[in-house]
């Protein structure tokens, strides 16, 4: 079998890498450049921080600071508008995955026709977009590394995943500094979603050798720094970690794939008004449970990875525990259960679970996941994550 393994042109990582966005805007020969980002990201002072060097050595800037959680169709049109208008050549997104999703789909917009939906699933955007810089501000995500962006579809209320080498951005810049401000609830959120992340990447059919060892990094990495970055936020070490984490997570699924947590996470996210990371945490033991006899050799070794278990124990007792496991983590890091954090009922859940489920199962993730599901067993799972 041959594999292909996509990253971005460069990483630039450690304390201070954001000070690099200008020779790194100076590589690319742009001469006017577009911010993509949040309004809590331009309240923060952040962009004109990160402007005014450009803007000292004569490069144009331009900013589109409406990104929404979740960003949409419209949310991207809207920031295509000020690409268009500002004729910028290079975007800088900043912020965590939704404003590097948003401008994914910007950057690709300017080089291929509308809808956007037409690109949504596997490889089928035709032309290269503009150049994209990303600079994420959250340790989570792990969208600065990889070759996928997720946009809400309001017309069918469906979250869009689009996979294509275009999607990568040509230059990620990583610093942990960025990450130091994040209350505890978002880090544990993004935490545990870097974890999904890497768990899905080693379990997927489509793990590979280039995929496994980035993948089994990124667990150790959050194993053992997670918890300190939450509990002390100031801890360099730890947040340092997790941003390596991060973007580790970030390499090894978009080079082997998510899964079924991320299938079911994406339906629960736009129903359910939930930021992604906080879905994934909340699937993530129940799915895991559903998932070990499928690949009780994997998830024994991130067992092991975890300090979960041994290499004395059998796999069907380290899978269990990995099991046990991720549920104490969830509960160490006061990430709660669904009914926790809605204000939607269970009969909300029941009236629309079968539509999540199928739509969950037609994402495609789930078949890569080492038991497939049926539509019946996602529905209990959901109910299993209430």
């Amino acid at each position: 079998m041959i594999l292909e393994f996509v990253s971005p042109k460069s990483i630039v990582h450690g304390a201070g890498a954001r000070k690099e966005l200008l020779n790194q805007v100076g590589r690319l020969g742009s001469n006017h450049v577009l911010f993509v980002t949040d309004s809590y990201i331009m309240n923060t002072g952040l962009i004109t921080e990160l402007a005014q060097p450009l803007l000292d050595a004569g490069v144009n800037v331009s900013v589109f600071s409406q990104v929404q959680p979740d960003p949409t169709v419209e949310n991207v049109r809207e920031g295509f508008e000020m690409l268009q208008s500002s004729h910028a050549d290079v975007i800088v997104a900043v912020g965590g995955g939704s404003a590097i999703d948003a401008a994914k789909a910007i950057s690709v917009l300017s080089t291929n026709p509308e809808p956007l939906s037409q690109y949504m699933g596997y490889h089928k955007i035709p032309n290269a977009g503009l150049p994209l810089i990303a600079i994420p501000t959250t340790a989570g995500t792990g969208s600065e590394a990889t070759m996928v962006t997720v946009i809400s579809d309001s017309e069918t209320n469906i979250k869009m995943m689009i996979l294509d080498h275009h999607l990568m951005p040509t230059v990620a810049i990583v610093d942990f500094e960025l990450s130091i401000s994040m209350p505890p609830a978002l880090t544990a959120h993004v935490g545990v979603d870097t974890l999904t992340h890497a768990i899905e990447a080693y379990v997927s059919v489509k793990a590979n050798a280039m995929t496994d060892h980035i993948a089994l990094s990124c667990i150790d990495l959050v194993t053992k720094n997670l918890f300190s970055a939450w509990s002390d936020p100031s801890d360099a070490t730890a947040r340092r970690a997790m941003s390596v984490a991060a973007c580790q997570g970030g390499m090894s699924f978009t080079n082997s794939s998510v899964a079924l947590v991320h299938g079911m996470s994406r339906p629960l996210g736009i129903l359910f008004h939930l930021a992604h990371g906080l879905s994934n945490a909340i699937l993530l033991p129940a799915v895991t449970r559903f998932s070990v006899e499928g690949a009780k050799d994997r998830y024994a070794t991130i067992a092991r990875v975890m300090d979960l278990a041994t290499t004395n124990d059998s796999d069907e007792k380290a899978s269990m525990a990995l099991v046990m496991g991720l549920e104490k983590m969830n509960s160490k890091l006061k990430i709660p259960k669904l009914r926790d954090c809605t204000t939607f009922s269970r009969a909300y859940l029941e009236q629309h679970v079968f539509k999540m489920a199928e739509d969950a199962l037609n994402s495609g993730s789930p078949q890569n996941n080492p038991k497939i599901p049926t539509i019946a067993e996602i529905v209990e799972l959901y109910k299993e994550a209430w």
